[in-house]
């Protein structure tokens, strides 16, 4: 289902320049010293389009550094004025929008924090009204497509044409080389409800290193978002907040001069030919494995029923170990990854138990209705 949105084109709030779109700048604004000799650095590079740094930081556990707060919003502004860059940064409460937007911060962005929480995002978006600046929404923290949906839908609600959303990964449980797992499906997924949305890539947040930044960054241009947020601080090791994923000035522009740009439109007839051609190979195939899966489904049916008749349990674990790892091992032969042959198996293999529990059940629900009316 396509999503509803008034959006203004990328290009008509924001001065790209050099592609991608780059938004940089340190964590946390520490020092006026550090913020703006960072910012000067950055304008240098000729490839930043806006400056970015945390004023007020929701931080997991009290005791933390928690931003500098208001006095860094001069700091921002000293920073703007010299560098000629505009500037940006997230807000949370409707007191930080109005501070913001009377210090003349050029862009908004709603944190992880605030957009898993309605309220504060209805909050946020009530302070926006009648207000005409560009706002950007991140992911929540948690791999809820709706809470980010809803996040936006609200923003739009109030009045803000000018949206992005900030894709900056979710928490997980595993341990894995990600601070927060990219999740790169559900970014798909919103981009499928709302093709016209702009999407900002967070590798910082993502990576939690600088080591893994330009991996990210790449996959994300290979994904065709419209540009990266990354976190870069004049001199990361003694930053005062998540030193280990932000960068240098200097070591920001390698990141970005390695990434490999490519164009989502596709030039030349020939070309148009050979991609339809193989789009209409690929269409075929997928027609024949529906065709197949629909048979196979006629098949579990057939066992519901046998099981049903002959008072066996639908889940069989000693059959669904057998399935799992003939076929991954099949998989592999045929150079499909083993991850992705079990995540199609356990999807096919809810299907069909979902089927068998939807024939067992058959008759048991009119039963109990029954008995409900002569009690």
């Amino acid at each position: 289902m396509k999503l509803d949105l008034k959006i203004q084109p990328l290009n008509s709030w924001i001065k790209t320049g050099k592609e991608p779109l780059l938004i940089a700048g340190p964590c946390s604004a520490e020092t006026e010293e550090q913020l703006v000799a960072t910012a000067h650095l950055l304008a240098k590079t000729g490839r930043v389009t806006a400056l970015r740094a945390g004023i007020w930081k929701p931080r997991t556990r009290p005791g933390e550094f928690e931003g500098i707060g208001s006095i860094g919003l001069k700091w921002l502004s000293r920073a703007k004025e010299e560098t000629g860059l505009p500037t940006a940064v997230e807000v949370a409460t409707a007191k930080h929008v109005e501070e913001a937007l009377k210090a003349g911060v050029d862009i908004l962005w709603v944190g992880a924090r605030s957009t898993v929480n309605p309220f504060t995002v209805q909050e946020i978006a009530d302070a926006l009204k009648g207000v005409d600046v560009p706002v950007m929404v991140k992911n929540p923290v948690n791999p809820d497509l709706s809470l980010w949906i809803g996040a936006l839908e609200r923003i739009n609600n109030a009045g803000i044409t000018k949206l992005a959303a900030i894709h900056r990964g979710f928490s997980s449980h595993e341990k894995t080389a990600f601070r927060n797992e990219p999740m790169w499906d559900l970014a798909i997924s919103l981009k499928t409800h709302a093709p016209e949305l702009p999407i900002i890539n967070d590798p910082s947040h993502i990576c939690g290193n600088r080591e893994l930044l330009g991996y990210i960054a790449q996959k994300a241009v290979d994904l065709d978002m419209q540009g990266l947020m990354i976190e870069s601080h004049i001199d990361p090791s003694v930053a005062w907040t998540d030193a280990k994923q932000q960068v240098t000035p200097s070591a920001l522009v390698e990141i970005i001069e390695r990434l490999t740009l490519r164009k989502p439109e596709i030039k030349g007839n020939d070309l148009k030919d050979k991609l339809a051609e193989l789009r209409n190979q690929i269409d075929k195939i997928d027609d024949f494995v529906f065709q197949k899966m629909a048979e196979r489904m006629k098949i579990v049916e057939k066992i519901g029923n046998y099981k049903k008749e002959n008072g066996i349990t639908i889940l069989q674990v000693n059959r669904w170990d057998e399935i799992l790892n003939k076929r991954t091992a099949y998989a592999r032969a045929l150079n499909l990854s083993t991850e992705f042959a079990e995540k199609l198996l356990e999807l096919i293999h809810s299907e069909s138990i979902r089927k068998q529990t939807e024939i067992m059940n058959q008759g048991q629900e009119g039963q109990a209705q029954e008995k409900l009316t002569h009690a």
